[in-house]
């Protein structure tokens, strides 16, 4: 009886062996395949992302940036500065921080940190070769960003400058305000995002392009149709005018320079003028 005992003892032993051995098996196959469904994704993210993001001194993008400039394009380092720039600033704001950083495209100085443009509405017309697309301004939601706006409007800093990207796949953006035409221009200096809570891109939106939290710019695009972007572009404007002109630009494409549906609009954009009057 010791002996039947013993050799039941030593079957039950092989049998929970090997079933141990099984589980390890399954358990390393099922991890593998988790590495290799993970690298896709990764691989399919990069692919995406490079138009998702909006860099706003940005050179190709890898978004923007094939990723909001609408990022994926590497982005020119910022110039240290004594006092950081703060990412989020205060809304409605009354007092801005403009801080030195690069070099301007077009030397115009810096805006006056006292929001000049905070009591009333105010509207920009956008006047281009295709037309005039007209925008409210949310300085109530976007105090600094509209002060930076109105006053290189003021300086005739956007004046002849053309839109250098269109983006038609995965996020639908026209980006212009840099009047070197190269994606890497910008003011001479840069101030912090504002109006992100809860901020969406859809149809008609205006928002800043930039290179991180923190660095706006002179940069800025317009959405033409609702966009998937994270909520890291401060929308300052919203489009009452004008959005057929843009539409009309996007469906003549772009020339792929950036990536597939990523690059300079086939159908060239050039920024006269802006004007700003109040609402």
């Amino acid at each position: 009886m010791a002996g039947k005992k013993e050799r039941q003892r030593k079957l039950a032993r092989e049998r929970y062996q090997r079933q141990q051995a099984r589980r390890i098996q399954r358990t390393q196959r099922w991890r593998r395949i988790g590495i290799i469904v993970a690298a896709c994704l990764a691989v399919i993210a990069l692919g995406a992302g490079g138009y998702v993001a909006l860099s706003g001194g940005g050179n190709k993008t890898a978004a923007a940036t094939a990723t909001p400039s609408p990022t994926a394009s590497p982005t020119a380092t910022p110039t240290p500065t004594a006092s950081p720039t703060p990412t989020l600033a205060a809304e409605p704001a009354s007092h801005c921080t403009y801080t030195p950083s690069g070099t301007a495209a077009r030397q115009v100085g810096v805006p006056p940190a006292k929001p000049a443009f905070k009591s009333a509405t105010y509207r920009a017309a956008v006047k281009t070769n295709r037309g005039t697309i007209v925008l409210d301004l949310l300085n109530h939601q976007a105090t600094c960003t509209v002060n930076s706006f109105i006053y290189l409007a003021g300086k005739k800093y956007f004046n002849n400058s053309p839109c250098h990207r269109l983006t038609t796949t995965g996020i639908y953006v026209l980006q212009c305000g840099d009047p070197t035409g190269t994606g890497q221009g910008g003011p001479g200096y840069k101030f912090a995002n504002e109006n992100l809570t809860g901020a969406t891109y859809t149809e008609g939106t205006v928002a800043m392009a930039n290179a991180g939290p923190g660095t706006n710019g002179s940069q800025f695009f317009l959405v033409y149709r609702n966009s998937p972007l994270p909520p890291n572009y401060t929308p300052f404007g919203k489009i009452v005018s004008g959005l057929g002109i843009i539409q009309n630009v996007a469906k003549a494409g772009t020339d792929n320079s950036n990536g597939n549906g990523d690059g300079h609009p086939k159908e060239k954009v050039t920024v006269h003028s802006v004007t700003i009057t109040k609402a």
